[in-house]
């Protein structure tokens, strides 16, 4: 099977302006996403999609194969889903899936890449997520975290970035699950996603997965174990970078 990761990045973030080329321990976090993913072994390439020529230097720079993409592109999906087709044309191959690994996960392992792809793989499901335990109740009541509620088969019932299932009804010990952004699609899901128009919880959410629920659709959710955490704000940075002083896989890499 052909199976490409693409990283999506752009400077333009309205909370964190130019957060991908932010420095993380002497490297743009977008580095570390890309070495990182690089080293999963279900991958046959990696490709970073940007809008920015800042971006696209850098990559290019280090070694990455970059697409430059349209920037019009609201959701990371349709960035990706245009490098996809630009690949494809490119290489003269047939991408089978594609999975968007988001550049503001500088931690991502590439183990959780393998998990999330496995699924896909094996015709289980035309997309995964991974989901992971919050460790805290500031973390689940963070509207930055995406939270999300299981059915008993492991597919996503529902995404908030309110704290759901709730807490206020006396019970306080609950599942507190988050949406970790390694995504794998089908190809030809990819693009009937992207051809679909938002649908109204995705925009009352601000979460890209409601549309797939919203039009009966299922996203299998696959739990990882690794600790990971996404840069949303300067602040996050701060502790991703502690986070990453205590992490081996940069030693592999820096």
């Amino acid at each position: 099977m052909n199976i490409i990761a693409i990283i999506p990045a752009r400077m333009a973030s309205s909370r964190f302006p130019g957060k991908p080329m932010a420095d993380v321990l002497g490297m743009p976090m977008i580095g570390h996403c890309y070495f990182r993913t690089k080293m999963s072994k279900s991958l046959n390439e990696v490709y970073i999609a940007t809008p920015d020529r800042e971006i696209f230097d850098y990559a290019t720079s280090i070694g990455a194969k970059a697409i430059m993409t349209s920037d019009k592109h609201e959701r990371a999906s349709d960035r990706c889903a245009e490098a996809m087709l630009k690949i494809e044309k490119e290489t003269g191959e047939r991408v089978d899936i594609m999975v968007l690994v988001q550049g503001d996960e500088p931690l991502t392992f590439p183990e959780m890449i393998d998990e999330a792809i496995e699924p896909v793989k094996n015709g289980e499901a035309k997309i995964t997520n991974l989901v992971a335990d919050l460790e805290s109740v500031e973390e689940f009541e963070d509207p930055n975290e995406v939270k999300v509620v299981l059915d008993q088969n492991n597919f996503a019932l529902y995404f908030s970035r309110e704290p759901i299932p709730s807490r206020k009804k006396g019970v306080l010990d609950v599942p507190m699950k988050k949406q970790v952004c390694v995504i794998p699609f089908e190809r030809d899901f990819l693009l009937e996603y992207n051809a679909t128009p938002p649908t109204p919880l995705e925009i009352i959410e601000s979460v890209d997965m409601m549309r797939i629920l919203e039009t009966g659709g299922k996203v299998k959710m696959v739990e990882t174990k690794y600790k990971t955490k996404a840069v949303d704000t300067k602040e996050d940075l701060e502790k991703v970078i502690e986070m990453m002083k205590r992490d081996k896989i940069k030693d592999k890499y820096l």
